[in-house]
């Protein structure tokens, strides 16, 4: 019965929904055909210590923050379509200009332009999907599907990347584009398919309401001395106030600012996030929280490199694999699993299972492969409760009028994975791979405690009457 419900639900996501996971797929899996292996190339060409690695990626990903929450604000107030047309051309214009880099300047400011393009599309795509799609529990679906889609892509990325001899090679850079090229190509379609089907409706709407004369009652009587029936719209009219209703119902759980008939400006979005303590307590744990997954990322890479362990390239790829896959095999059963538990009972859950990942890391030997994949495989599960969640959550949360802020904001988690490079790189020179993984692990702790008081935290706003 679930599972009919979920294909219903599939049934009713918009065509531009389906481009957006299309172009989930191309972009990500071309991306992780060569970024995960940047570390390699900065290291192998350059010489760079784990510092100094950490340092450049770090730099880019605190400048893409700031960008990205300006842009994503600024897409309440512009649209959507605007804003992800100018950062796929920024997308498309960075990478090209990565595949041609030659020197560590070089390679310091295409990093940050990609980091930004890339931190701009990710909360503008979330946003976006709210926007699309008005049932909460469809668009629920929407969001466990894009990132489901983008595991796929990430799944098939490192292994095609290694069977066509892009690992460490800067030309793999140019597939990213090529990609981009074609994604917003179908956004191009997509976005006028929309406007015309919105424009098509808005007509239906006002050619029905001034061509349909209302009853005074449902049996009224007609000149001839007939009856007249009950009218056609009746029913549908009593299934539109019941969504409404329930629209109603999942509204008054939001927060307000009492400015939704307007645009909001940036300094009243600026005002909603000041107060609303709530989020700002969700930020904070979900900043630490992105920095002990970072440590996967970037750090562990590093890790590995310099450690000079067995087949170097041949492991980073099974754990980017391995990590994607079992993504992909148990986020809907997971989701299943947990349907019942709260958003935070999953959070927690999530948590225990990723400082166990970390955990193991630190004691795992450097010769032993399957004990890293191992721990890779606790480490996704954590990950498949913790990101779709994480989207969902701020889903509940936010204003309707201000979605894309509150998306936006919530580019401050990347704080923590732009931290993380530079942290791991900084513990890996002075200490070692095993302080650093034990420190990660012990930090989910701290995390799990903010989402314990999270509940109890003030929003600072009116709930809608």
């Amino acid at each position: 019965m679930q599972s009919d419900i979920s294909i219903q639900r599939l049934k009713q996501f918009p065509p531009l929904m389906w481009i957006l996971l299309f172009g989930s797929f191309i972009t990500r899996g071309s991306f992780y055909m060569v970024w995960p292996f940047l570390a390699v190339i900065l290291y192998e060409r350059f010489g760079l210590s784990a510092t100094e690695v950490g340092l450049i990626l770090s730099s880019a990903a605190f400048v893409s923050v700031g960008v990205s929450f300006i842009g994503s604000a600024l897409s309440d107030k512009f649209g959507r379509h605007l804003m992800m047309y100018g950062t796929g051309l920024l997308y498309i214009v960075s990478f090209a200009l990565l595949a041609e880099a030659d020197s560590v300047i070089s390679f310091i400011v295409v990093i940050t332009l990609c980091s930004v393009a890339s931190s701009l599309w990710r909360p503008l795509t979330s946003a976006l999907t709210g926007d699309i799609i008005e049932n909460s529990q469809t668009r629920e679906l929407a969001m466990q599907s894009l990132y489901f889609i983008v595991n796929v892509g990430c799944a098939i990325g490192p292994i095609a990347g290694v069977s066509l001899g892009l690992t460490g090679e800067q030309s793999g850079f140019y597939i990213t584009t090529y990609a981009f090229v074609i994604l917003l190509v179908l956004l191009f379609w997509g976005f006028g398919n929309q406007k015309k089907k919105k424009l098509s409706r808005d007509v239906n709407i006002e050619v029905n309401s001034e061509f349909t004369t209302p009853p005074l009652t449902p049996l009224s009587q007609n000149v001839d001395g007939g009856y007249a029936p009950e009218p056609k719209q009746k029913k549908e009219q009593e299934q539109e106030q019941e969504q409404e209703q329930e629209q109603e119902q999942e509204q008054e759980k939001l927060p307000s600012s009492g400015e939704d008939s307007e645009k909001p400006t940036f300094k009243q979005t600026l005002n909603v996030l000041k107060n609303d303590k709530l989020f700002q307590c969700l930020i904070f744990a979900n900043v630490i929280c992105m920095f002990i997954y970072g440590q996967m990322d970037s750090s562990l890479v590093q890790y590995l490199t310099r450690a000079e362990v067995p087949n170097l390239l041949e492991l980073i790829s099974s754990i980017i694999f391995t990590n994607a896959i079992i993504i992909i095999s148990f986020q809907f059963i997971l989701l299943r699993l947990m349907r019942r538990q709260s958003l935070i009972t999953r959070v927690k859950i999530g948590l225990l299972l990723l400082s166990a990942s970390q955990f193991w890391i630190a004691v795992n030997p450097l010769t032993l492969f399957w004990g890293f994949i191992g721990a890779t495989i606790v480490m996704s599960l954590a990950e498949a409760i913790l990101f779709p969640t994480m989207n969902v959550h701020i889903d509940r949360i936010a204003p309707a009028h201000l979605r894309g802020a509150y998306f936006g904001a919530a580019s401050f988690y990347e704080f923590g994975f732009a931290l993380a490079p530079l942290g791991g790189g900084l513990i890996l020179d002075y200490l070692n791979g095993f302080w650093l993984f034990t420190f990660a692990g012990a930090l989910t702790f701290i995390v799990i405690y903010l989402y314990h008081i999270l509940e109890k935290l003030p929003r600072g706003f009116t709930p809608r009457a």
